[in-house]
């Protein structure tokens, strides 16, 4: 049984498909409708935890549950002022509003906030309410109506961004609220850009002016988040394709304004490009925080703010991967955990895995959110899912 069925057929969607030098793309704001459980498709006549179609392994004391379903290509995920977990379902084309009223970790409602929207992958929240949504060449402004989960008709504040290749858009905004940036893929594999504001982070006001581009050199950085603890701006990187099963290391950067992170020349600040690099290239490049294994695809990363895991996993970082394309082994489709004790950064650990069984994957782990009862979800693109994490004691 399942708490949401969307009819259409789920599209499966990858923020790592391309093969050298190509391009791809893809495919009036009603008051938001609340969808009631036991009106769905196939209603759910008692609520109750669901456990996830094959295991997941986690740390012990850890338990995993379904938490919503059905959902069409869910992507990115951010807490609103109101308490509710929104989700842009980009399949779908719209954003959805989850909400846990009692928070006894079970769905009791789920909006539509906005739908008819030209593949949502991102979404985040200004200090005023508003919602701002990324979508593959503009990013939305959705004014807060005042009424909880509501919003006012969509404004473009962003126009005309690149489209084709990489073509996701992460938005996220400064602790201050005084910046918006925007992530921004490159074109192909790996190339020589045009436009400036590919394989870039792009830093704009929240009215859309003042465009600069804030650090270059990112060849895929989908996942953008600031380290509450510090302020500072942390990316998910996924490095090229095709040097092996091994090269280069998936990274993830602090990232400073003006400075280069390397691509397409320099890899992981060390790695020569054999067909873009020469003698030189790495000079002057920044170097990551953490090395990742090659093609594993990090997106959403999470710094837990919560207070319901152990005081060992509180601001720690957590890391969706969402697995191998073009691997001999397949690797990815899990959750890590990065331990963080001040400027020590601890070792790459498993933390969540058992969506790649046999080979074969059922799952492609995306982004991470803490919940507000202080629970990890997690969203699976690939099968249409929002997963929570919960620690329930030895």
């Amino acid at each position: 049984m399942k708490r949401l069925l969307v009819i259409p057929i789920i599209i499966l969607l990858s923020a790592c498909t391309l093969k050298i030098g190509s391009t791809s793309t893809l495919p009036d704001n009603p008051a938001p409708t609340a969808i009631p459980l036991s009106e769905t498709a196939e209603p759910r006549l008692e609520r109750r935890e669901e456990a996830p179609e094959k295991p997941i392994a986690l740390p012990a004391g850890f338990e995993i549950s379904v938490y919503a379903d059905g959902l069409q290509a869910p992507r990115m995920m951010a807490v609103g002022l109101d308490g509710g977990v929104y989700v842009a379902e980009r399949g779908a084309g719209r954003i959805l509003r989850l909400v846990d009223g009692n928070e006894d970790g079970l769905l009791d409602q789920l909006d539509v906030v906005v739908e008819g929207l030209d593949s949502p992958s991102s979404l985040a929240f200004h200090q005023d309410g508003s919602l701002y949504v990324g979508e593959t060449r503009r990013i939305l402004r959705l004014p807060a109506s005042g009424e909880r989960g509501a919003f006012g008709e969509p404004q473009v504040v962003i126009d005309g961004l690149p489209s084709g290749g990489h073509n996701t858009r992460t938005v996220t905004f400064s602790p201050d609220y005084s910046s918006l940036y925007v992530s921004i893929g490159s074109s192909c594999n790996v190339c020589e850009e045009q436009d400036q504001r590919r394989a870039a982070i792009v830093r704009y006001n929240p009215d859309g002016s003042g465009e600069r581009v804030y650090a270059r050199g990112l060849r895929n950085a989908v996942g953008i988040t600031f380290n509450p603890g510090t302020g500072e701006l942390w990316a998910t990187n996924n490095g090229r394709d095709f040097l092996g099963d091994d090269l280069p290391p998936e990274t993830i950067y602090k990232i400073q304004e003006g400075a280069d992170y390397g691509w397409p020349g320099c890899h992981s600040g060390r790695i020569i490009d054999p067909d873009f690099g020469s003698q030189g290239s790495c000079e002057g490049i920044e170097q990551p925080q953490v090395e990742m294994q090659a093609h594993s695809a990090p997106l959403g990363l999470e710094f837990y703010s919560g207070d319901q895991f152990p005081a060992q996993y509180q601001g720690d970082l957590f890391v969706a991967f969402h697995g191998s394309w073009n691997r001999s082994q397949p690797v990815g489709y899990k959750v890590v955990r990065i331990p963080m004790d001040g400027d020590v950064i601890g070792l790459v650990e498993d933390f969540a895995v058992g969506w790649l069984n046999n080979e074969a994957s059922w799952g492609r782990p995306v982004d991470i959110v803490t919940a507000p009862d202080g629970s990890l979800l997690i969203s699976d693109d690939a099968g249409g899912k929002i997963y929570r994490v919960y620690y329930r004691g030895p």
